[in-house]
């Protein structure tokens, strides 16, 4: 009996801890994990997220780029992380690419990470240099159909959301495109804009910049109507291309484990920053919506978006590693 007892003290006192731990979250800065190189879509996002949430919570948010293997070093590192909600991993649409892309990945793709919130939702756009000899949408695909290797497109790396999203308009138009990888998504755009490749398909927040400031411009866009703040853009579908609907979202993962009052704190405060002003005008700005899913919508999400890639995978000539 007396054995017991303190077995059920010893539960007692740690499950109040936890509560505790959890009630106080956060209580020291919270650091997430960027797993690829600065400059692209998730990079900047999240870092526009990581400000917001230090600004509600009043505790430090910062990103930490940790790049490699199309996030997987990244993304690994988080799932042997303490599961307390101090040290998160932000992603896109890329994560449900990963099982297509690794023979074995370091983690277990479905349980090792808490899909925790998604919030910005972003078009993906093919974007050529301001003084691109393709003046449109269709004079690049027809050049794409004259013969393999006659255009070309860059990305953060094979594996990559933009490389499957451009096989995948290969695949629809019958055009031909050569891949060039980089070491990331920034990378490709500085070769979009020195001419060293023809294009690329990013989404919107990695390359609004430069197109705002004359260096680039879209020949298209994906979603279903043109962006608000580009309404001489063309949809996919208007330039020819139907059922091309690929939208790329960021979002937050916690590791396994990781308190549910913690996470729940977290989609609050994610929710919250979403529906502000400031983070709406920021959404407008890079010619995304700002939306938010809640994590079992985001789980519901990455399953069905997973299976959808991996018929994209198995018509792309693509080695897994």
């Amino acid at each position: 009996m007396k054995n017991f007892v303190h077995v059920a003290l010893a539960a007692i006192a740690l499950a109040s801890g936890t509560l505790a731990q959890a009630q106080a979250w956060p209580a020291k800065p919270v650091k997430i994990v960027v797993p690829y190189p600065p400059g692209g879509a998730v990079d900047v996002v999240t870092r526009k997220m990581a400000a917001k949430l230090q600004e509600q919570t009043g505790q430090t948010f910062y990103v930490e780029n940790k790049a490699g293997a199309t996030g997987t070093i990244g993304i690994a590192g988080v799932v042997q992380s303490p599961a307390d909600g101090y040290t998160l991993v932000a992603n896109d649409t890329t994560y449900a690419l990963l099982p297509h892309i690794f023979k074995k990945l370091p983690f277990d793709h479905a349980a090792s990470l808490e899909p925790v919130a998604a919030f910005v939702f972003a078009p993906m756009g093919v974007v050529v240099k301001a003084d691109s000899k393709f003046r449109n949408l269709g004079e690049l695909i027809a050049t794409g159909k004259t013969g393999a290797h006659k255009v070309s497109y860059g990305t953060g790396g094979a594996g990559t959301m933009p490389h499957f999203a451009t096989e995948a308009l290969g695949i629809a138009t019958g055009a031909s495109f050569l891949h060039i990888p980089f070491k990331g998504a920034g990378e490709a755009t500085m070769a979009m804009l020195s001419g060293t490749i023809d294009f690329q398909i990013a989404s919107t927040p990695g390359v609004m910049g430069n197109v705002k400031g004359g260096k680039a411009r879209l020949l298209a866009v994906s979603g279903a109507r043109r962006l608000p703040g580009l309404p001489d853009v063309p949809t996919f579908a208007e330039a020819g291309v139907k059922n091309f609907g690929v939208i790329n979202f960021t979002g937050l993962w916690a590791p396994k484990g990781t308190p549910a009052a913690v996470t729940q704190r977290l989609q609050k405060e994610i929710a919250t920053a979403m529906a502000s002003a400031d983070m709406k005008s920021y959404a407008d700005s890079i010619a995304a919506e700002a939306g938010y899913w809640d994590s079992a919508t985001f789980a519901r999400e990455l399953s069905d978006r997973t299976e959808a890639w991996g018929k994209v995978a198995a018509n792309t000539a693509f080695e897994r590693q």
